[in-house]
């Protein structure tokens, strides 16, 4: 759907093929993350300083795995807006009627998100709470980026996930052991796909999450 191409200080065009439009939202979405991480600790200072690789292009890679046509995206401790801000801002071109819903439980980083969403006019909605403690529809797809292991990871999913739900996890090199220990409690279908950023990482695609009856 999208190719995606590495950067450059003098090439900050993260996506081929997409709008100048969205190229330039994701430019301001940048500039604020540089701005806002002045005054908080939004994402570590050494990945600021490759924030286009580390953060922008590792989010929108997940692109690739999401339809088109999807309806609703939920993503779990946001953060700075990693992946589900990024890939709002694509869907803004791609499909404007796909709604994103962030959660994240730390209220000064929802105040950055919400400022995004505002700037870029983006339709997506922050939720300030802990996931436990939410009550929210069957999602299309989960995404989650950087939170904790997938074990605990599927107990935070498994409220919201529906036969034909999709769950995407950037995991990194240790993501073979964490399978194993998930599917001690989970019965899951998964495939792995080699994440373009990073040499040691996957992107984890799960579907059909049931809990084991022991």
């Amino acid at each position: 759907m999208y190719k995606i191409i590495m950067m450059n200080e003098k090439n900050i065009d993260i996506l081929k093929n997409v709008s100048r439009e969205t190229s330039e939202n994701l430019k301001i979405y940048h500039g604020l993350l540089c701005e806002w991480q002045k005054k908080f600790n939004l994402v570590s200072n050494n990945s600021l300083t490759d924030a286009w690789s580390r953060h922008f292009l590792d989010s929108a890679q997940l692109v690739e795995f999401i339809e088109k046509n999807a309806e609703t995206i939920y993503d779990f401790g946001s953060g700075a807006g990693f992946p589900a801000l990024v890939l709002a801002t694509i869907y803004k071109e791609l499909n404007p009627k796909t709604h994103f819903i962030l959660i994240e439980s730390i209220r000064k980083k929802t105040l950055f998100l919400n400022e995004v969403i505002k700037k870029l006019n983006l339709n997506a909605e922050v939720i300030n709470d802990r996931i436990e403690k939410i009550k929210l529809p069957i999602a299309n797809y989960i995404t989650a980026r950087a939170v904790t292991s997938l074990d605990k990871l599927l107990d935070y999913t498994n409220s919201f996930c529906g036969k034909n739900t999709i769950c995407l996890f950037p995991k990194g090199k240790s993501y073979s052991g964490e399978i194993v220990e998930a599917q001690k409690k989970w019965n899951f279908e998964y495939n792995t796909h080699q994440n373009k950023i990073s040499e040691e990482g996957v992107i984890l695609e799960i579907k059909n999450l049931r809990r084991k009856k022991i």
